[in-house]
Parts: structure tokens; C-alpha cells; sequence
């Protein structure tokens, strides 16, 4: 627990964000910005209604769209994250509303989180402690990522990954065609 609770409710706000600072050290990046825009709104989520929560939450709307829109980091408020959350880089990252992150996890660009079907039935992703998501990775469903996994870049994960495992995609192979193979044959004779 920080040692946030005793100094109220914005207390509780720098603290997380004083947190987040000493893993980032560069407020000007745009993972910091965007975790510290989240827990912002994430504060205000459960917060009593009046005039002071309506300005603070279009506040915040107003913040997450630029952040959406600049950076293309989509980090909604109702996502539960973890401490020492680290967005490794910017642009194309898409987390769901329902996803839950545990503490120190990294986030690398072009990954989604998301669901697969029914919006009544399915949830999103459930990660445990310290995973790392290689970039372009998706991950989708009502998923359990235990602690301590590794998802490599581009991996699509549909089922749940058991803690201390690692997830990645077949290397990529190198195929030739007939036709390139006999015009370089034509090319070599020609010399």
C-alpha cells in the first residue's frame, strides 16, 4: 500500500504518479502521460457527484482524448492497473476497459487488449504480476496471464498462459519461388 491514504485523496494521486515518475524519469514521455491522465480519471471514477467532479471529469475527458489522439495510447479510466505499469512506447495501443494489470508489467507498442464476442458475456484479460507484452501482440477473451509471462512481439493469445511461461510467434522463414530461382540460374549463365 502507498503511503497515500493517510493524505487524502489527491494524496493517493501523488503518490501513484510520484511512483510512476521514478520508473519513467521523463515526465515528457508519452507513457508516463498517458498512466498519469489514467489514474487521474481513475480517481474520479467512484468519486461523489457535484459541480467540482463534473469540472474534474470534463477535465480528464478532455485529457484522455488528447492523449487517445496524440499518442494513440487508449488507457480508460475503468482499467485496473497495477503499480510501476511501464507503456514502453507510444501509437497504437488499445487496452480494453475491463482488462486488469497486477504490478510492474511493460507494454510495448501496437498491442491490443481486448475482447472476442459478446459484449454481455465475455470479459478482458486478467494479467498477473510482471508481464511483459512484446510489440504487436493481441491478446483477447476472458484470459488469465499469470505472473512472471512473456509475450512476444506479434503473439495472438487466446487462451490462458500459466505463471513463468513464455509466449511467442515461429520465426519467420525465408521462401523462394521457382521464378526467382531460375532467373537468378539465367543470370548467373548469362556471366
Amino acid at each position: 500500500m502507498l503511503p497515500a491514504s493517510r493524505y487524502g485523496l489527491f494524496g493517493t494521486l501523488y503518490w501513484q504518479i510520484r511512483e510512476d515518475w521514478t520508473v519513467y524519469r521523463d515526465w515528457t514521455k508519452p507513457g508516463f502521460r498517458a498512466l498519469a491522465v489514467h489514474r487521474f480519471g481513475a480517481l474520479l471514477k467512484d468519486r461523489r457527484r457535484g459541480v467540482l467532479w463534473w469540472a474534474l471529469s470534463m477535465l480528464y475527458r478532455a485529457m484522455y482524448r488528447y492523449i487517445r489522439n496524440h499518442y494513440g495510447i487508449e488507457l480508460p479510466d475503468t482499467t485496473i492497473i497495477g503499480r510501476r505499469f511501464i507503456i514502453g512506447h507510444q501509437s497504437g495501443i488499445v487496452i480494453h476497459y475491463d482488462a486488469e494489470f497486477g504490478d510492474d508489467c511493460i507494454i510495448r507498442q501496437n498491442v491490443t487488449v481486448g475482447r472476442l464476442g459478446d459484449w454481455r458475456k465475455d470479459r478482458a484479460a486478467k494479467f498477473g504480476n510482471r508481464v511483459h507484452i512484446g510489440a504487436g501482440a493481441v491478446i483477447v477473451g476472458g484470459v488469465t496471464i499469470g505472473d512472471d509471462v512473456q509475450i512476444g512481439p506479434n503473439a495472438v493469445v487466446m487462451t490462458d498462459v500459466p505463471a513463468g511461461a513464455t509466449v511467442f510467434v515461429a520465426a519467420p522463414r525465408v521462401i523462394q519461388m521457382r521464378k526467382a530461382q531460375e532467373n537468378s540460374a539465367e543470370s548467373m549463365e548469362a556471366n
